[in-house]
């Protein structure tokens, strides 16, 4: 989506982010036809591919309001959660004004300076250089830094982050991320937790609980395949052929990967115009783009930071220095943005960090 100024910026996130939500419920019902079809092929094993998935559909058809009902429930529980499945994935831990002064009358300063709402302020305790913002709406927005940007940034730089964020809240790109992340990208974000063997929260452990097997053939929902009860001679016959029950099943797989796969795609979505837009608008908030140089320099020399690979969109540099760059990444090069603040936000060629 082509945006042209501030203004279409927003409202292209706000675009995407409808179509993100309503993309996530297409995918749930994708990802519950794969199961009913993989259910089938094994209480079926034997018939035909074409039997294997007419009675998938069937309860499929019978049952897909369900899928809707789950996205609904999701929607309204990331609501709520959404900052503490960002806490477990990033350890942030909130702060107060009495824990960092400092820090906390910066980020204050730069808020009253543009009459904008303060958001909670929290540290990562890690020696990695980053910093991150998040929420989705007034009085919901969180800014977070790490330990390490504290210590080896001046005030002039640490400030200049500190808007980066803020610009990011005004930009409306936090609403985009978290729709991106926790709410339409949840199949990836706790496939990732599960890699890296992190807990769920609440002491919730991932089951999985098996349908039963409906035996009525009535209109109501049933959990269980829509198996007829009149089979073709054909497929009677047939009862020792596997290869319908591994194609169903092979289709099913599919699914489910492609599914997965779209769900971390979703990246995409995800403009990197957000970055250059919020050195910008950084510049704009403390007059001093040689302080935004000085502090990417210094970010780009160690921006590591222990998150789960969804979570590296939210950061001011992209995290996860081992993933690929180019259209992979989610983040422009240091440098190009560095180039875009001295060609146009009027910082000296010659900054070097301090």
């Amino acid at each position: 989506m082509q945006v042209y100024g501030l203004y279409g910026h927003i409202r292209a996130n706000q675009i995407r982010s409808a179509i993100l939500l309503a993309g996530f419920v297409l995918l749930l019902q994708m990802l519950q036809f794969s199961l009913y079809l993989l259910f089938t092929a094994f209480t079926e094993f034997g018939l035909s591919f074409e039997t294997i998935a007419r009675d998938a559909l069937a309860s499929f058809q019978r049952t897909w309001p369900i899928a809707t009902l789950i996205a609904l429930a999701w929607f309204t529980i990331a609501w709520f959660s959404h900052h503490a499945l960002i806490r477990m994935a990033t350890g942030a831990k909130a702060v107060e004004r009495k824990d960092e002064p400092k820090l906390y009358n910066a980020l204050e300063n730069l808020c009253v300076s543009r009459g904008i709402p303060m958001p909670r302020l929290e540290i990562m305790e890690t020696p990695g250089l980053n910093a991150y913002a998040a929420g989705l709406r007034e009085g919901d927005y969180v800014v977070a830094v790490t330990r390490g940007l504290l210590e080896k940034l001046s005030p002039d730089e640490l400030e200049a982050v500190l808007a980066h964020e803020l610009t990011h809240i005004r930009n409306r790109d936090t609403q985009l991320m978290v729709v991106a992340v926790i709410f339409a990208g949840i199949f990836a974000f706790f496939g990732d937790m599960l890699i890296r063997g992190w807990d769920f929260p609440y002491g919730v452990s991932p089951t999985s609980s098996r349908p039963s097997r409906s035996q009525s053939e009535g209109g109501g929902w049933s959990w269980g395949t829509g198996s007829s009860s009149k089979r073709s001679d054909r497929d009677r016959e047939g009862g020792g052929n596997a290869g319908g029950a591994l194609l169903a099943i092979a289709v099913a797989i599919a699914i489910i990967l492609i599914t997965w796969g779209v769900s971390t795609i979703i990246r995409f979505a995800l403009s990197r115009s957000r970055e250059f837009l919020a050195d910008a608008g950084a510049v704009e908030l403390t007059k001093n783009p040689d302080a935004m140089v000085t502090a990417l320099r210094k970010i780009a020399a160690n921006p590591n930071v222990p998150v789960i690979s969804r979570m590296e969109a939210f950061f001011i540099e992209q995290p996860i220095t081992e993933r690929l760059a180019g259209i992979l990444s989610t983040h422009p090069q240091i440098e190009d943005r560095i180039a875009a603040l001295q060609k146009y936000g009027g910082a000296r060629l010659d900054t070097a960090p301090r």
